[in-house]
C-alpha cells in the first residue's frame, strides 16, 4: 500500500500495512556532511553497526565510476583523481541523521562489501581502471589517474580507513563479501558485466592493529569455486533449483596484476583484458563459470549470493556478452561451509517474479532481502530459507520536476544489529537512503 514519508509527506515506497520509514541524504539537492565534503550520490552497498544511545553507525558505498577529484579530507584519500568512497552516518531507529562524515574517498566504483563481525565495514571496487590499464565502458581516460583500481578496502565503523586497499584480495570487478568467522575466510563475488565471474575465497591473515582494531590483513591467498569432477561447469545455465554440487577450490597465481604503461599515455592493456585477468586463471585451473554474482551474506555457516543473469539458456562461451554474461532473470546460491557444497536454492521464471536480484543481506530470523536491479518496477523481496520469495518494498519515487524514478535500483538493504531496523539506498545520480520499520515478524521476515 502506498506510505508517505515521514520526511516530507511524499508517497516513495509502497510497503505492507503497519510499517513506516524516512528517507534521508537526498542528493536531488547538495549534501555537505559534518567534515565540510559533499556526499556524492549513488548510494549503494552498505553496512550497520550497533552505537551509543540505541544509535546506529551506517557505512555506506557511493559507486561513482568516472574520473575526478576524490570528495574527502585528505586522510581519506586512496587517489586523489577518483571519485568514489564510502561515507559514515549516525542514525536514530526512525531514520533521523545524528552525524555524517567521509570515511574513504579516491576509490572508484564502490559497489557492495560486507560487515566484518569487529566492526568495520569491507568496501569493494567494481573496476580494474588504473593508469596502466584502457578506459572502461564509459571511455573515460584512465591517464589522469594515479593508482591501480579493483581492490577491497576496510572502514572501521568508528573511524576513517586508513584508504590502503588489501592487493591479495585480489584485482578484479569485485561486488561484495561476506566473512566467515568461525573459518575466518573472506568470499567475495565477482560482476564482470559482459563475462563469465568467478566465486571467490580470501583466505587472510588477521592481524591487531595499534592494539585496538582487528582486521584483514594483506598478504592472504586468493582461491576460486570449482566443481569437483566437472572443470569449468557451467553454472549460469538454467538448472532445477534444490541442485547441489561438491565444491573445491583453486589457486588464483596472480591475484593483483600490474599492467606495462607509459606515464601520460593511454596503457596498451585493454579494459576487457585486465576484468578477465584473475578469472581467466581461476578457469584454467578448472573454475566454475557464473553469470554476474553480485550480493552476499553470511548466515549460519552458509554464504548466500546472487547471479543476476544466471539461470537462462547457457552462452556458450566466457564472453563477450553485450547485453551482459546469461540470458535468465536471476539465481540465489547457497554456499554451505563446513560441506563444502553449493546449491540453488531459488532461480526465477522471469521478469515478473524476480527481476535481476542484486544485493542481499539475512534479517536476524534468516530470511534473505533481495534487491531488484532491472529497468522496470523495482522490489525489495523476501525470500525463505526454503525459497518462497515474496514482497516487501516497491519503489514510486518521483522526482522534484515529475519525472518518474520508479526504475532506480534498491542497494544496499542492511537490518539494524537489534533487527528493528531495515535501511536500504536507492542507487541513482540523486540517491537516497531509506529507513524503514515494522512487524517484520508478521509477513515473514
Amino acid at each position: 500500500m502506498p506510505l508517505p514519508d515521514l520526511r516530507d509527506g511524499q508517497v516513495r515506497l509502497w510497503l505492507p500495512e503497519g510499517f513506516g520509514y524516512r528517507s534521508f541524504h537526498d542528493t536531488e539537492s547538495p549534501v555537505v556532511l559534518d567534515d565540510g565534503a559533499v556526499l556524492p550520490g549513488r548510494h549503494d552497498g552498505m553496512g550497520a553497526f550497533a552505537w551509543r544511545d540505541g544509535h546506529y553507525v551506517l557505512v555506506r558505498n557511493h559507486e561513482i565510476a568516472l574520473p575526478g577529484p576524490a570528495f574527502g579530507p585528505a586522510s581519506t584519500i586512496y587517489d586523489p583523481a577518483a571519485a568514489g568512497g564510502t561515507t559514515t552516518i549516525e542514525v536514530t531507529d526512525r531514520g533521523e541523521v545524528l552525524r555524517s562524515r567521509a570515511s574513504l574517498s579516491g576509490t572508484q566504483s564502490n559497489c557492495s562489501g560486507g560487515v566484518m563481525p569487529w566492526g568495520s565495514w569491507i568496501s569493494c571496487e567494481e573496476t580494474v581502471n588504473g593508469p596502466d590499464v584502457g578506459p572502461d565502458y564509459t571511455g573515460a581516460s584512465n591517464v589522469g589517474l594515479r593508482e591501480r583500481h579493483g581492490f577491497v578496502f576496510e572502514v572501521p565503523a568508528d573511524g576513517v580507513s586508513d584508504a590502503q586497499p588489501i592487493t591479495a584480495a585480489g584485482r578484479f570487478s569485485h561486488e561484495s563479501v561476506a566473512y566467515d568467522p568461525a573459518g575466518g575466510v573472506l568470499y567475495l563475488t565477482e560482476d564482470n558485466f559482459g563475462y563469465a565471474s568467478c566465486f571467490y575465497r580470501y583466505l587472510p591473515i588477521r592481524r591487531m592493529d595499534e592494539g585496538r582494531h582487528t582486521r584483514l590483513a594483506d598478504g592472504g591467498r586468493l582461491q576460486a569455486l570449482a566443481v569437483k569432477g566437472r572443470p569449468n561447469c557451467d553454472l549460469a545455465a538454467e538448472q532445477t533449483p534444490g541442485t547441489v554440487y561438491p565444491v573445491h577450490w583453486v589457486d588464483i597465481d596472480d591475484p593483483a596484476p600490474s599492467f606495462p604503461y607509459t606515464p601520460g599515455q593511454d596503457a596498451p592493456t585493454i579494459n576487457d583484458e585486465a576484468l578477465c585477468h584473475v578469472s581467466g586463471q581461476g578457469r584454467a585451473s578448472g573454475a566454475a563459470w557464473f553469470s554476474r554474482l553480485e550480493g552476499a551474506a553470511f548466515d549460519r555457516g552458509v554464504v548466500y549470493f546472487t547471479s543476476t543473469q544466471g539461470g537462462g539458456p547457457p552462452e556458450g562461451s566466457v564472453g563477450p556478452a553485450a547485453n551482459g554474461f546469461g540470458n535468465g532473470y536471476g539465481q540465489v546460491w547457497a554456499y554451505h561451509t563446513t560441506e563444502q557444497m553449493l546449491r540453488l536454492v531459488y532461480q526465477s521464471p522471469g521478469p515478473d517474479t524476480l527481476d535481476y536480484p542484486d544485493n542481499i543481506t539475512t534479517s536476524p530470523r534468516g530470511t534473505l532481502i533481495v534487491a531488484e536491479d532491472h529497468n522496470n518496477d523495482n522490489y525489495l523481496r523476501g525470500l525463505s530459507r526454503d525459497g518462497a520469495l515474496f514482497s516487501i518494498a516497491l519503489n514510486r519515487i518521483v522526482g522534484s520536476t515529475g519525472a518518474d524514478r520508479s526504475g532506480d535500483e534498491f542497494a544496499g538493504p542492511a537490518f539494524s544489529p537489534d533487527g528493528r531496523t531495515l535501511f536500504v539506498n536507492i542507487q541513482a545520480e540523486s540517491g537516497m537512503t531509506f529507513a524503514i520499520w515494522g512487524p517484520w515478524s508478521r509477513i515473514g521476515v
